[in-house]
């Protein structure tokens, strides 16, 4: 049996400190100030996660009564999307963090996640791993004490800073896809690394390799099993709900370069202006050219930021109903949030390319670190192709067909 997340039909006034979005905003700055070399270093995120706990981000979504800050989604969307304008990694970073330590509501009985939850406020947990579709299971083989848990997952968000892990990991014989929560202090863990990437380099994502790794039987949260009927439409919302984690993600970056690419195109002679007619020295810029890029990629933006909000109202409607949810709604959801994600992937694409353009050649000059956007968004969308996405929405929009359970990377 799921649970209800209890915070989600709670008003921020009731749960505690109202302002997180504010609180992200100061972070977001903050962040923003180094943001270029600290990417550049591309070192373990360990500071950054200090911020984040620090600031109180980290259990913005544990239950106030559990000790944590008591927001719903839609607010969690909100940091995540603002963090990432400023550093997309670690908008990431913080996204799969939420979707991950909301697991145990998810997958499993309502007594172990709430006290997961207590634990996780109390030691101000962050959370890695991943339960990808894409991702092999681990083996989880029974003891007399629980299980012991092999194999290795090529990618883990946040896996080598992580103070949990959630994987997916399978028992032999039934081969039945579970949840499993994993202290990596246990020895037979071992963080290796998924090969570096050329963008979200401050993610801490990674390969982690598991040898005889110790796993009480409460620690295995629930089943991940896509069969009709296994997983009630509740916890079917888990999908949803970590694709627009991705969506915002992607929503964040291509926000964050917009706003730094207008600072450029105030200041900076247009790339295209010695083919305008009107030059603007000491004004405001009149090039065609340049009006007529930034208004495109202004309405793409706006665009896809109405889809996915249009998906996350639907999202919080469907979390607080609970288990009185059914299979039709969970699939109007899951539908939803598919179009909103593979919109923001596109939609980041074509900003985080066009608006480098916008600028010109000083785009390319390394101390103004606008490539990052670019890659950031671009090893996401990789990781996250928008094909399958765009299959689901046919498929229902056509036959009515409900899309397969499958979480993101």
């Amino acid at each position: 049996m799921t649970s209800a997340p209890p915070a989600d039909g709670a008003t921020e006034a009731q749960t505690g400190p109202a302002d997180w979005p504010h609180t992200a905003r100061e972070l977001a700055d903050d962040l923003a100030t180094d943001a270029v070399e600290r990417e550049q270093a591309g070192k373990r995120p360990l500071d950054e996660v200090a911020r984040l706990r620090e600031s109180g981000l980290l259990t913005l979504l544990a239950p106030a009564a559990h000790g944590g800050g008591g927001a719903d989604w839609r607010t969690a969307y909100t940091v995540v999307r603002t963090i990432a304008t400023a550093d997309g990694a670690i908008g990431h970073l913080l996204g799969s963090h939420y979707f991950l330590s909301c697991s145990p509501r998810f997958f499993a009985a309502p007594d172990r996640a709430a006290g997961v939850e207590r634990a996780f406020a109390a030691g101000q947990w962050y959370w890695g791993g991943g339960l990808a579709s894409q991702e092999p299971p681990l083996t989880l083989t029974p003891t007399a004490s629980g299980y012991l848990l092999d194999g290795h997952q090529w990618y883990g968000s946040g896996a080598g800073i992580a103070d949990r892990l959630v994987v997916r990991a399978a028992v032999p014989g039934t081969g039945e896809p579970l949840a499993v929560l994993v202290d990596p202090a246990h020895p037979g863990l071992v963080n290796g690394s998924g090969g570096e990437t050329f963008g979200r380099r401050l993610a801490a994502g990674g390969g982690v390799g598991f040898h005889s790794v110790p796993v009480a039987a409460d620690d295995v949260l629930g089943s991940l099993c896509a069969d009709e009927g296994v997983l009630s439409p509740f916890a079917g919302l888990a999908a949803p709900t970590a694709r627009l984690v991705s969506a915002q993600v992607c929503l964040g970056v291509a926000e964050g370069l917009l706003g730094e690419v207008r600072e450029h195109g105030r200041a900076a002679r247009s790339a295209w202006q010695t083919f305008s007619p009107q030059p603007w020295p000491g004004g405001p810029p009149q090039d065609p050219y340049v009006l007529t890029a930034y208004g495109e990629l202004a309405v793409a933006a706006r665009a896809a930021s109405a889809l996915a909000d249009q998906a996350v109202e639907a999202l919080t409607r469907g979390l607080a109903r609970g288990e009185e949810l059914d299979d039709e709604e969970c699939a109007e959801i899951a539908v939803l949030a598919s179009a909103a994600e593979a919109a923001a992937s596109r939609t980041a694409q074509e900003i985080t390319t066009r608006a480098l353009d916008a600028v010109g050649m000083p785009a390319a000059l390394a101390r103004h670190g606008l490539d990052r956007f670019w890659r950031d968004t671009r090893t996401h969308t990789l990781r996250e192709p928008v094909a399958p996405r765009l299959r689901e929405v046919g498929d229902y929009f056509l036959n009515g067909a409900h899309p397969p359970f499958s979480l993101p990377g």
